[in-house]
């Protein structure tokens, strides 16, 4: 080899190292989802410690979001593919919907997941201050943010990134 293709050579093995480094030290890594309450429909309250164990999507949406309400079908089902394998789903209605108009969409749509009201908006402030909806987040089995979806999710993508974070189907 020239000496010249033996620098750049080197140099470019340089490079990729000083490229990976930089990568596992800024890559984004996963952050624990914030400890709330969430006051249920039926009045009962889960707390984010709950989620342990499971994945789970924590959704915020509103009656009065379109988006929102075309995604729910697609929600409910991702929930009933996966629930059997440890996937959890909870819808939070944000602060400025009607609680009956919350509680008629999940009645009237059977949702098959759980559904919270965030009463006075320190819920949707303690998750990243959602403002927009439909805005969701993804938690692996030890609680913590692996993916944050403003806008309705890409399912195939919801689904494969699901996927990765439950066991084997047996």
């Amino acid at each position: 080899m020239t000496h010249l293709l033996k620098k750049n050579l080197l140099s470019l093995i340089l490079l990729v190292l000083l490229a990976t480094a930089l990568w596992l030290v800024l890559r984004p890594t996963a952050v624990a989802a914030p400890a709330s309450a969430f006051l249920l429909l039926d009045g009962s309250v889960r707390h984010t410690h709950d989620f342990q164990g499971k994945v789970t999507l924590v959704n915020f949406w509103a009656t009065s979001c379109t988006s929102c309400v075309a995604e729910m079908p697609a929600l409910a089902a991702t929930h009933e593919k996966f629930k059997s394998r440890g996937y959890d789903t909870v819808a939070v209605a944000m602060s400025y919907d009607r609680p009956e108009y919350v509680q008629h969409f999940a009645q009237s749509r059977q949702l098959p997941f759980d559904v919270a009201f965030d009463r006075d908006g320190s819920i949707a402030r303690d998750w990243a201050d959602v403002r927009a909806t439909p805005t969701s987040f993804l938690l692996d089995p030890e609680g913590r943010i692996v993916r944050r979806y403003v806008g309705p999710p890409d399912m195939a993508r919801l689904h494969a990134s699901i996927e990765k974070l439950l066991p084997s189907p047996d």
